[in-house]
């Protein structure tokens, strides 16, 4: 049935719905309908991702939130346990030990049943997948859960395993990205985009780092430089806008919970910001920044080779072939062994945890003069206000416990990093660059107790400047990155230091960029997942090699005049995905490619239509339907290497084919770059 229409008095005679007539207010109403439909249409000027992107960066920012009120619930009840339990020293170690490896063997066992893509930080096999390389399964819904809970069982261990969860956190966002683009596509019946698809899992990768962080500007750089080798600045806009989003709800929880009366900066310091180092310091920061950059190098060289090592040696590699849950409980116990605090962890400050390490090595004062004269005892329980008396031993000088905690957790963290569950290695990373920086600000104290004098003034050498410098400076040599200066900054809410901390940023991945892959393309190599290397500083004898140097010339290639008897052949005795298609076998002119799995298709499917014993030929089956690709980009023989491998890295390629006016005389894939790189890098010996 018809609504009943009327007339409104005054009008120019256009019906109304009764609805309409009768309602109150109709001038105001039709006001703010002709309002809400004006700002959505400005709204999406603006394009259809800005609402995809606000879901994101909330999404994820509760989830970090939630997942730390979680976890810190869960270790304040390990420590009430240690606590409780009373001074006898077996069960005091059994309360400590078995916390973490009942936690540990949990996570990797249940992490690895569910997907076994859920181990590790997740940030090399992203940056092969941004890289144009299909993981199967990787980005699946399961695999986020498999994440999530094995992540917080790994972060609920506390300082005992010292791991963190930035590079989780990325692939976590990353999965939640894929999910919510799905979602939009069939909602709106949207093709797949694969362009559109990489756009938004960059984004999702500077929302992972700013809601663990709450610092967007870094959180945005620093997943540009480890993950992209090259990025569109059109895409600039969304990873800022996501992050931003994902931030500030991040710290807006923490308002909301009464955690603090503002938004602020994570760890706070109390830097000077008149004179906060006089200018001969920065020789220092800069000597600080190429001791960082050489430790880095050992760092790198010896967690690569140790993981090598675990892969290949016979009973390690049969333990997490067979019981994986199983070697993650044995670490454990090894490492909440030695962090025992009435054990070999008083030296290491093992009570604290990875945030009071933090607000403890940026303090402002000196530990070694406050510690001259007289040797602080040992508190019962750590005090917030005095962290660094955690540093404090009778027997041991302050330079004594910071360099026994740096060899210790040289080795613990690389020792940790081979167990099969979620975890991060970005901030413990950070804290030992930390300490590195602690030990030389406190070697300079010492040695300049009144300050380092520049003209007139005198001011105090501050060892946490050196410690935040440290931090950035090593955190960065490691994963081949500049942002962490930024992040250093965003951390404390300071820039007083800017200049120093960068000129050591800079000199440390000076010496670690031309020494050692970074932290993650050394995983890329250890796991064997498919990469392209860079060609180290663009080297001048790039470009003399050509194509033609290093192409494949075995090709196969199907005419149009192919009869279907030779076509049947080829496709049963090769096995490529797609084949070169040519205009005859005589000419050899490339017009297109033709995919296996149509071309089997069409074979199977020949047209009833043909008369039996007709010899036919493969432009027969064309005509009948069986879809073709044009090839819309080749190569030249006489392309250089450095012009091809960027071609490759910029549209994330898997193969090209060569073609000589016109003519297909080859192809070109990752196999070829990589060996071709690696003879112009290690060239073979002269015969």
């Amino acid at each position: 049935m018809e609504e009943l229409v009327g007339l409104r008095e005054g009008s120019s005679g256009k019906p109304v719905t009764l609805q309409e007539l009768w309602g109150p207010c109709p001038r105001i109403r039709r006001g703010v309908r002709r309002g809400l439909e004006w700002l959505k249409e400005r709204l999406f000027r603006v394009g259809e991702d800005w609402h995809f992107l606000v879901a994101l960066g909330v999404l994820m920012a509760l989830i970090s939130y939630a997942m730390n009120f979680a976890i810190g619930r869960v270790v304040r009840a390990h420590k009430w346990l240690y606590r409780e339990v009373g001074d006898g020293h077996l069960l005091r170690y059994l309360s400590w030990t078995v916390y973490p490896v009942a936690l540990l063997s949990f996570s990797s066992g249940f992490s690895q049943s569910i997907s076994p893509f859920s181990g590790g930080s997740g940030l090399p096999e992203l940056k092969t997948m941004l890289s144009g390389v299909v993981l199967e399964d990787y980005l699946d819904i399961k695999n986020f859960g498999a994440k999530v809970v094995g992540l917080s069982c790994t972060l609920a261990t506390g300082s005992t395993i010292f791991l963190g969860k930035v590079g989780p956190f990325v692939h976590l966002s990353v999965m939640i990205s894929a999910y919510l683009g799905r979602v939009r596509a069939k909602t709106i019946g949207e093709t797949e985009n694969k362009a559109k698809e990489i756009e938004m899992l960059s984004a999702a990768a500077a929302v992972g780092v700013a809601t663990v962080f709450a610092a967007p500007f870094s959180g945005v750089l620093f997943s540009i430089e480890v993950m992209s080798s090259h990025f569109s600045v059109w895409n600039y806009w969304r990873g800022f806008f996501a992050a931003t989003c994902g931030a500030f709800m991040f710290r807006l929880l923490g308002v909301f919970n009464s955690e603090q009366e503002t938004i602020t900066s994570i760890y706070k310091t109390r830097f000077r910001v008149d004179v906060p180092f006089d200018l001969p310091e920065i020789f220092f920061f800069v000597a600080l920044g190429f001791i960082c950059g050489v430790l880095s190098c050992a760092y790198l060289f010896c967690q690569r080779t140790f993981l090598r090592f675990i892969k290949t040696n016979r009973y390690t590699s049969r333990l997490l072939a067979t019981s994986k849950p199983s070697y993650a409980a044995l670490v454990a116990l090894v490492l909440a062994s030695i962090t025992y605090p009435p054990g070999v962890g008083r030296f290491m400050a093992s009570r604290l945890s990875m945030a009071e390490h933090l607000h403890s090595l940026f303090d402002n004062n000196s530990w070694a003069l406050m510690t001259r004269n007289s040797s602080p005892p040992w508190p019962a329980e750590p005090d917030p206000q005095n962290l660094w008396l955690e540093w404090c031993h009778p027997r041991f000088t302050i330079f004594g416990t910071l360099a026994f905690f740096l060899v210790m957790k040289f080795w613990m963290l690389i020792l940790a990093t081979t167990i099969p569950m979620p975890a991060g290695y970005f901030m413990p990373i950070f804290i030992i660059g930390a300490a590195i920086g602690r030990l030389l600000g406190e070697a300079l104290s010492v040695a300049f107790p009144e300050g380092i004098v520049a003209g007139r003034e005198v001011n105090p050498i501050m060892p946490g400047g050196y410690a935040l410098a440290g931090a950035a400076a090593f955190s960065g040599a490691v994963t081949h990155t500049i942002s962490t200066a930024l992040l250093a900054f965003e951390l404390t809410g300071q820039i007083v230091h800017a200049l120093p901390v960068l000129m050591a940023v800079l000199a440390a991945n000076a010496i670690s960029q031309n020494c050692q892959p970074s932290f993650y393309d050394g995983t890329i190599m250890a796991k064997k997942l498919p990469y392209l290397p860079w060609i180290r500083g663009r080297q001048i004898g790039s470009y003399p090699v050509t194509v033609e140097h290093f192409m494949n010339c075995n090709l196969t290639t199907l005419a149009k005049d192919t009869p279907l008897e030779e076509v049947v052949k080829v496709v049963t005795s090769t096995e490529v995905s797609q084949y070169p298609l040519v205009e005859t076998r005589e000419s050899q002119t490339l017009v297109g490619i033709v995919e296996r799995t149509h071309l089997v298709q069409a074979l199977q499917t020949q047209p009833a239509s043909w008369a039996p014993g007709q010899e036919r030929f493969l432009q027969d089956i064309l005509a009948g339907g069986c879809p073709t690709q044009p090839v819309t980009l080749q190569l030249s023989p006489e392309t250089s290497l450095y012009q091809a491998h960027s071609l490759f890295e910029r549209l994330t390629l898997q193969s090209l084919f060569v073609t000589s006016r016109g003519k297909a005389v080859g192809s070109v894939s990752w196999a070829e770059l990589k060996k071709a790189i690696s003879t112009l890098i290690n060239p073979p010996a002269p015969k």
